[in-house]
């Protein structure tokens, strides 16, 4: 394995996300995984290859960070949820309401006291992308945000182990840093907490007949589970986060502005947050400075090109929208993304790799634009 090393500061002007479209070939061979027709081995090396494949395109358009596609996994979140030891695998039975679409019902609950897992398999996955990335590269790792443990059912399970709900969060953060730690530990230096569970916070802080007590504690815990496993981690390592209102064959779970959750977003101890912008869906930028809060170590990341839709926003229009964003926090301290990855799941959203690719040209070449250092 090749250690990579750089003096580049994460998030960077220009950003990746962390999903990419799953090409046919990959597709194709977990059906043959799964109908015993190929061996895992095999599966592997057809994985290794498309990763391969897209690190160099990635490498190519430009990127200071790169993913592996989240090729390894089927799922944004649940994959990396039933690898934590306590955490396993059920059917639902139910898909997730997404707006024009449907799931698959595969879910995730609780089977013991939730644990790090030295043998969790995003582990070799990482490893394989850091043996690929050339130097001044960062490989970028992504995984889901403790607080998916909150939601769909998944804790339901935790009076069976627990004493406490407190008891609970402390074992779940804990086995949040260290999984962060083995990364780190395996030269990883910019890793991203993908995070649905505050889009759901704004839909039910926002519906007068919701118990907003109830939501408002999901939001207290949401903080204080994030920050514990952010504690005392190396200060080398860029921890960010996502802020995804869902993202499935180019539909969305989610809408509402960040105004009722901004005060929790500006208490997390992130590097950087990722925010969704594309659409009249998020809202405004009123309250970016309290999601910010006037850190001058954090960069907020504006999602203001669509990872749904083929077509491509005008530069222009792009250029004005992070000017309005200055009005709330500094440009220097602003960067630009898609607004989410291309293929939260395997399905993957409705446009073409080509079309992926030329998404992430023009983020790249609208932020060289307004950051001419970059």
């Amino acid at each position: 394995m090749t250690t990579t090393t750089t003096t580049l500061t994460a998030p960077f002007r220009f950003d990746v996300v962390g999903s990419l479209l799953r090409p046919t070939s990959l597709k194709k061979a977990h059906e043959q995984l799964a109908a015993g027709e190929i061996t895992r081995d095999q599966e592997i090396e057809i994985q290794h290859a498309e990763i391969k494949r897209v690190v160099a395109e990635q490498v190519k358009l430009g990127l200071k960070a790169v993913t592996d596609g989240e090729f390894s996994r089927s799922w944004w979140h649940l994959d990396f949820l039933w690898g934590l030891n306590g955490v396993d695998k059920y059917d639902y039975h139910q898909s997730y309401k997404f707006k024009g679409d449907h799931t698959r019902t595969d879910n995730a609950e609780l089977i013991g006291k939730v644990a790090y897992n030295p043998d969790h398999p995003f582990f070799a996955a990482f490893e394989y992308l850091q043996s690929i990335v050339p130097a001044g590269v960062l490989a970028k790792q992504t995984i889901p945000s403790p607080t998916m443990l909150f939601r769909d059912n998944r804790s339901d399970n935790w009076t069976k182990f627990y004493d406490s709900w407190d008891a609970y969060l402390d074992d779940l953060a804990q086995a949040y840093h260290d999984t962060i730690q083995h990364f780190y530990d395996l030269g990883c230096r910019y890793i991203q907490l993908d995070d649905t569970t505050w889009a759901f916070l704004i839909s039910k802080l926002n519906d007068p007949e919701a118990d907003h007590a109830t939501y408002t504690k999901w939001a207290t815990d949401a903080v204080k589970v994030i920050n514990a496993a952010l504690a005392d981690l190396p200060d080398d390592l860029t921890v960010t986060t996502h802020i995804c209102r869902g993202n499935f064959k180019s539909t969305y779970l989610f809408s509402g502005s960040y105004d009722v959750v901004a005060p929790y977003l500006g208490q997390l101890n992130y590097d950087g947050l990722f925010l969704e912008y594309d659409n009249e869906r998020a809202g405004g930028f009123e309250v970016l400075d309290q999601i910010w809060n006037h850190d001058d170590h954090k960069r907020i990341v504006l999602g203001l090109v669509t990872s749904k839709f083929p077509e491509l926003e005008k530069t222009a229009v792009i250029k004005e929208r992070i000017q309005a964003a200055t009005t709330k926090v500094p440009l220097s301290n602003l960067a630009l993304s898609t607004q989410c990855g291309f293929a939260s799941t395997e399905e993957g959203n409705q446009l073409t790799e080509a079309q992926q690719w030329a998404k992430l040209a023009l983020v790249i070449g609208t932020a060289k634009e307004v950051w001419p250092e970059s």
